[in-house]
């Protein structure tokens, strides 16, 4: 029988909550919870109704990472041989890059502790606010293991090479304050008022142009893998196209008449 996973609450004016939900376990990853965190960040990724996603974990933690009760690495790949583990791994681990490349704003809302390939998750959404007690871990060297889910390439580009080595090869655990500091984080919030506090933010970016906002998203994205030359074609071309959208018409007038523009996506 499955575990209860993770329940993708209702969507309401754009806005999408992804809530882990295996809280006696700290949301902890298994074959099954991963194999429907997949399907529904795949859906999400897929419905034009979605146009922010905020993920978030049941109870006392976002995500722990693998559930090493169920032995190395959390045993989320399965048996041997070698081959099809890493398959499965790798299959996986596309949660990450959805997180990171669906054309949908994303937002971790980090409501407890984080570490592991959870920790990875957090890194790959776009936005991350945390409660004043949360706390932050690589954790991957005290499990004998060398990372997952992407964080190793994604924290670097966060928080800085330097920063991102010392997390990862010294495995010291920081606090909310602590990755406000360097970086990690955009804000902290009372437990109580972090997910209001996140849906407000998620509720703006939803009504924001709705045609802009993915390819903002792709040039930032760009940047990490392309040269500057080739971000600044990349940047023309998409933003001559927004120019000459009804939506680029609608918010200069809106701007020159001291209102709210009214999207139309066209």
């Amino acid at each position: 029988m499955s575990d209860p996973n993770c329940l993708l609450t209702t969507v309401e004016d754009g806005v999408a909550q992804l809530v882990l939900n295996r809280p006696d376990a700290m949301n902890t990853m298994t074959p099954d919870f991963l194999e429907e965190v997949l399907s529904t960040l795949e859906a999400v990724a897929n419905d034009d109704a979605i146009r922010v996603l905020i993920v978030t974990g049941a109870g006392r933690a976002f995500c722990a990472g693998g559930d090493l009760k169920r032995g190395p690495g959390g045993a989320v790949a399965g048996d041997g041989p070698l081959a099809s583990q890493t398959r499965r791994l790798r299959t996986y681990m596309r949660t990450s890059q959805l997180l990171r490349d669906m054309p949908k704003i994303t937002i971790s809302a980090i409501n407890g502790a984080c570490a592991g390939a959870g920790f990875s998750w957090a890194c790959a959404t776009d936005l991350r606010y945390a409660a004043k007690h949360a706390r932050f871990a690589t954790a991957f060297r005290n499990a004998a293991l060398s990372g997952d889910f992407g964080g190793t390439w994604l924290l670097p580009r966060i928080v800085g090479a330097g920063r991102a080595r010392e997390l990862y090869l010294r495995s010291q655990p920081i606090d909310a304050a602590q990755a406000l500091e360097i970086g990690l984080i955009s804000g902290i919030e009372e437990a109580e008022n972090l997910l209001p506090v996140v849906i407000g933010i998620a509720r703006d970016l939803a009504a924001a142009a709705p045609l802009a906002l993915p390819l903002i998203k792709r040039n930032l994205n760009d940047a990490d893998e392309i040269g500057f030359a080739e971000a600044l074609d990349r940047e023309a071309a998409r933003h001559s196209a927004m120019v000459a959208t009804k939506d680029g018409t609608e918010a200069a007038l809106a701007f020159t008449e001291k209102r709210k523009p009214n999207w139309s996506a066209t």
